[in-house]
């Protein structure tokens, strides 16, 4: 089958403005088919296993947008030191003095002190000579080991191997090489078991962060990243604020997924008010509501309860599956106590787009910095339009330090102005036009100052998983994909909270007395309050 290209107008019966508008066209859409080319070429390439194109620098806006520093009253005089020297926050083991024997004539002026801070790595090995004994029943008689040994491997070790792996990201041959250096005899498998098996109460601390989190938040900021468990692509999920991180990897990318992911260990399915508002704010058929409210039963307690529930009520359609489900998990939810009144700040996906949702202003500003322009006057749009929205961006993190009431209006108005304009670039102005239906998202900051305006502190959390993800590839078993997600969280929280990871691995082994708090705990205490 031969086709026919569209067929041209009479060039010569054009105008010279109608022959500059169809070159005008003519350019966008070879501008088009480029980007389009150079987008098909960068995937051949990945499929063959070669090197693709460097990726678009980022825009610079969270950056460019910061306030300028107030003048210091800077001078030519050297400044104070005012903050104390690093070497007056270490703690001091030993105190040695140098000997000087002085010579006739000298006058002692004191002490000139000279820290050298230093790295002990010692290999124990202890061997406990355990007593025997029959009895005259004929019973023999062991006597038991110390409470603190839990096996052929101490605790000193397994705290080491958690750090070098979930922390600093040593797989797990250069773990045995680098103990076997150090006069350690172990195998591959017995490292995983320490890695992965036996971290019950780590699990069971994970699963109070984050609910604590999720009971307390304001707002939390999520993102997702592609994983590999059993050879299977898979995603982890982050979700966090300024207080908590949680990683939960699982096997879709869904609404549903999404939001059994913040339900976290529940497994109940609830119908209530919650979920019915979920329902309406889907447009979910009226049919479907009416089935589900006109039944007496409202609390299902598992998956397998819910599916018979549904099939009794003659739901059986995939999409109303999905949307009952989805309800009901919204329900269960607002049944526990999580996320009541939380604004959910997202990049945008799909699947995040529940209940109060924010916009990530960085992502918003990336459909116009991705935008080719093809003239001189596209280019200029696309630098102006790039200029407003810095300078409105950089006006909402102001309005985000100190709120006043009286700028809501002006900063909607502009909003408004700016992405209700037409700039005669068509992809910028079907942009515009888009970013402008998502209002309510990207102004929510104007109500809750204290959510923040993008998403770049899960953009730092996810890299860990990605950055393990790319050393040591797939996790190979439940319990390491748990692991995994949960020494991450751990250590994420940790240094929300500024603790060392170290020491707080070292008192939960009960291998030093550091007194570290629960994390829940601490997470609760730094809540905000929440207004009345």
């Amino acid at each position: 089958m031969t086709i026919r290209p569209k067929e041209l107008p009479n060039l010569e019966d054009l105008s010279a403005a109608e022959l500059r508008s169809l070159v005008v066209s003519l350019l966008e859409t070879v501008a088009q088919l480029k980007a389009r080319v150079a987008a098909l070429t960068e995937e051949n390439a990945q499929l063959k296993g070669l090197k693709g194109r460097p990726n678009l620098k980022p825009s610079g806006m969270e950056k460019g947008t910061d306030p300028l520093p107030a003048a210091s009253g800077k001078t030519d005089r050297p400044q104070r030191r005012r903050n104390p020297p690093k070497s007056a926050r270490l703690i001091v083991d030993e105190d040695r003095v140098v000997p000087l024997s002085p010579q006739p004539g000298w006058r002692f002026k004191g002490f000139k002190v000279y820290t050298v801070q230093d790295l002990v790595i010692e290999t124990r090995v202890v061997r406990y000579w355990r007593p025997c004994y029959r009895t005259p029943e004929g019973r023999l008689v062991i006597a038991p080991l110390p409470a603190e040994v839990t096996g052929h491997f101490g605790a000193n070790l397994v705290r080491y191997l958690l750090t070098q792996h979930y922390q600093c990201r040593v797989t797990m041959p250069l773990l045995q090489h680098q103990l076997n250096d150090l006069g350690i005899l172990i195998s591959a498998g017995q490292i995983s078991n320490l890695l992965t098996k036996g971290h019950d109460a780590f699990h069971a601390e994970k699963a109070a962060l984050k609910r604590a989190g999720l009971e307390t938040a304001r707002w939390i900021s999520v993102d997702d990243t592609g994983a590999r468990h059993l050879g299977i692509n898979g995603v982890t999920t982050q979700i966090g604020d300024d207080r908590f991180t949680s990683f939960d990897t699982v096997a879709a990318k869904s609404r549903l997924m999404f939001l059994m992911t913040l339900r976290g260990g529940f497994q109940d399915y609830v119908i209530n008010a919650a979920a019915l508002i979920y329902l309406h704010e889907q447009d979910a058929p009226e049919i479907l509501i009416e089935r589900l409210t006109a039944h007496d039963d409202r609390v299902f307690a598992d998956e397998d309860a819910w599916t018979d529930h549904l099939i009794a009520l003659g739901i059986t359609g995939a999409k109303a599956v999905r949307l009952a489900s989805e309800a009901a998990v919204a329900g269960s939810l607002d049944h526990h106590g999580l996320l009541q009144d939380a604004v959910i700040v997202s990049d945008g996906a799909g699947q995040f787009d529940v209940f109060r949702h924010g916009l990530c202003w960085i992502h918003a500003e990336r459909l116009i910095h991705r935008l080719v322009p093809v003239t001189e006057e596209h280019r200029a749009a696309v630098a102006l339009v790039r200029h407003l929205i810095w300078w409105l961006y950089r006006d909402l993190k102001l309005y985000r330090a100190d709120p006043a009431s009286r700028a809501k209006a002006g900063l909607r108005a502009r909003f408004d102005r700016l992405f209700g304009r037409t700039t005669g670039f068509a992809d910028l102005d079907a942009a515009l036009a888009r970013l402008k239906l998502r209002k309510a998202e990207l102004l929510v900051a104007l109500e809750r100052p204290e959510v923040p305006l993008n998403t770049n502190s899960s953009e730092q959390d996810v890299r860990d998983p990605v950055t393990i993800r790319k050393i040591s590839g797939s996790t190979r078993s439940e319990d390491g994909r748990r692991c995994r997600d949960t020494f991450l969280s751990l250590k994420k929280t940790c240094q929300k909270n500024a603790i060392s990871f170290w020491a707080y691995l070292g008192d939960r082994l009960g291998i030093t007395a550091h007194g570290i708090a629960p994390l829940p705990d601490l997470i609760r205490q730094r809540a905000a309050p929440k207004p009345v």
